[in-house]
């Protein structure tokens, strides 16, 4: 099994009238026992910092950079759990480095950072996650529902969350659109 962490998973076309229909997902984790990633173009209708406010995490210090992008569904496991993934930086209470690019931080501490001196460079807050159970992601991939390409920090932290799936998919380098929904088996 070759591990999809550090990639996104780009929905195909032909995944309509779900959940994930026209999505792109950074994979977080993949191993054996499954993987888990976080949804980074389905935006709720709240920023940033109207969660922070709700969740009294606003102080005099805060300086509202980057608090306008909004707060995206990460997946449907999970949706009242928080999670950040930003660029790297140490001292918060729940991190696991993903990679050299890449943290992931389920913490109070990260999120009252934002906004202020201390908050990581580049961030992106999700609520929820999407899961799959062993080997449930691979059936997905051979049932040609997922395509898959390195993530992108470009396209992670600066292209508009409604132009990222259009973006991954012009990175494949041929027109998405064109492709057939139907696996092939010899």
């Amino acid at each position: 099994m070759q591990s999809l962490q550090h990639h996104f998973l780009v929905a195909m076309p032909s995944l309509q009238d779900t959940f994930f229909e026209r999505t792109v997902v950074y994979i977080c984790e993949h191993d054996s026992k499954g993987a888990m990633g976080l949804i980074i173009n389905r935006p709720f209708d709240i920023p940033v910092l109207e969660l922070l406010e709700q969740m009294e995490l606003t102080t005099e210090q805060t300086r509202y950079i980057g608090l306008d992008q909004p707060v995206m569904v990460g997946g449907p496991v999970a949706a009242e759990r928080g999670f950040v993934l930003h660029t790297p930086q140490s001292g918060w209470s729940n991190s696991q480095a993903l990679n050299d690019e890449l943290m992931l931080t389920t913490s109070r501490d990260v999120l009252a950072s934002l906004g202020t001196e201390q908050a990581p460079a580049q961030f992106l807050v999700a609520l929820g996650y999407a899961g799959w159970s062993q080997n449930q992601l691979e059936e997905e991939l051979a049932e040609n529902s997922w395509l898959t390409i390195p993530a992108n920090m470009n396209i992670l932290f600066d292209v508009p969350c409604e132009d990222r799936w259009q973006q991954a998919t012009r990175t494949l380098g041929f027109d998405v659109w064109q492709m057939s929904g139907q696996a092939g088996h010899a």
